[in-house]
């Protein structure tokens, strides 16, 4: 552990019975940053976040968050993380206020300290105006955004967040976005799993892709990207003579006669584009319309995790 690092795992290791779920994984993540972990359903995600929040126990491995081991000083680790799962920890019963004043009592905050973080995170997370109504009556926003309130009472320094979005719609899914943001501008550090590779590329600094119980790769968006093939241009013609003087000229062999279209394997840079585009014009042929598609995390995703990663060796 460094004084810039929120998390560092090395060897981390759990096996169920005979399957392996994680196995040797080796991790550091920057204080103040968001990391997020994808992975296909079953691939460990919510395993290594029960770990890292001293819920379930490792096997193998050596284990900090803020600064302490996760085996030997649990409870130092507990009093430094908020933890918000895929489903809201809420009791719907109990108003927004009740909630939050709930979870303070099991922190054993004091009365005034209390009251004033609660009145801090209802503005926080735009809850004011519901606060004295029964959870029950929130809509599925407002019980993501109350649930995530309650796990920043204590004001963590890292905050887990297993599939915070699940079930949202895309208007309360970007308004959760800016609530993470706002938290990372604060300095919190966040871990993230999630299901929408569009929210990884949102929102994290560094992502990390885990299948089959290892981590198959490990960088920042752009540098994910980089990863995988399949990058070009896409050009409409006006007819087939255009078309089929156009595939000449490029000597690519890549057409649809139906659509009138040419694919040029291109990394999408604006120079490749405009020498294509100075060539068919050069020849006095007509492009109609294009499309540039350049690699996403989608393609990363499907990429990575469409073949098994490789063999965990058996335990000695």
């Amino acid at each position: 552990m460094t004084s810039t690092t929120a998390i560092s795992l090395t060897g981390l290791g759990k096996s169920f019975g005979d399957q392996h779920v994680l196995a040797g994984i080796d991790l550091d993540i920057a204080r103040g940053s968001v990391f997020s972990l994808l992975g296909p359903n079953g691939a460990g995600k919510t395993t290594m976040v029960r770990i890292l929040a001293t819920l379930t126990a490792p096997d193998t491995g050596t284990i900090h968050v803020a600064g302490h081991d996760v085996v030997r000083d649990p409870d130092r680790v507990r009093a430094a993380i908020g933890v918000t799962g895929q489903y809201a920890a809420l009791d719907k019963v109990l108003t927004g206020t009740e909630n939050l004043h709930m979870v303070g009592r099991l922190l054993h905050l004091g009365r005034s300290e209390m009251r004033r973080r609660t009145t801090e995170l209802l503005e926080r997370f735009d809850i004011v105006a519901a606060a004295n109504r029964p959870a029950s009556t929130y809509s599925g926003g407002m019980r993501r955004r109350l649930d995530l309130a309650m796990s920043l009472m204590s004001r963590p320094e890292v905050v887990f967040l297993d599939e915070p979005t699940t079930g949202l719609d895309p208007r309360s899914r970007r308004e959760l976005w800016q609530v993470i943001r706002e938290l990372v501008g604060d300095g919190v550090t966040v871990f993230l799993t999630t299901q929408y590779l569009e929210e990884a590329d949102q929102l994290a600094d560094r992502i990390a892709v885990l299948h089959d119980g290892r981590i198959v790769a490990d960088g920042t968006p752009a540098e994910l990207k980089q990863l995988t093939p399949g990058g070009h241009i896409l050009f409409r013609f006006a007819d087939r003579a255009d078309l089929a003087a156009a595939a000449r000229a490029t000597g690519s062999p890549a057409t649809d006669p139906d659509d009138l279209t040419l694919q040029i394997p291109s990394d999408g840079h604006v120079t490749h584009l405009k020498h294509l585009l100075d060539e068919f014009a050069g020849s006095n042929i007509t492009v109609e319309q294009l499309s540039v598609h350049t690699p996403d995390l989608d393609d990363v995703f499907f990429a990575l995790t469409s073949h098994p990663a490789e063999p965990v060796p058996a335990a000695s």
